[in-house]
């Protein structure tokens, strides 16, 4: 029988099967999403001025708004590196 380290286990393996918490878990992901996307609908109502200000544009608040993982804000941080170089 071969051992195996904890670190070498995977995730699903290392997690209990509980119904419960894994709904949990699900419901936990979808207010964060929701409230993601409510901050990125809210940046969409900013004027031009103040998004330059803040180093992003429209495009890139939609850029960020269907992006599918849960890490829209790479799209924004990459648009201020990006921003400010120039």
């Amino acid at each position: 029988m071969a051992l195996s380290l904890p670190g070498e286990r995977s995730h699903v393996a290392a997690t209990p099967a509980n119904p419960f918490a894994a709904f949990a878990r699900w419901i936990a992901k979808a207010q964060a999403a929701r409230t993601r996307r409510v901050a990125l609908e809210a940046l969409l109502e900013l004027d031009h001025s103040r998004l330059s200000d803040l180093g992003i544009s429209r495009d890139d608040i939609g850029q960020a708004l269907v992006r599918k993982d849960s890490r829209p804000e790479l799209v924004l941080n990459a648009a201020r590196a990006r921003s400010a170089r120039a």
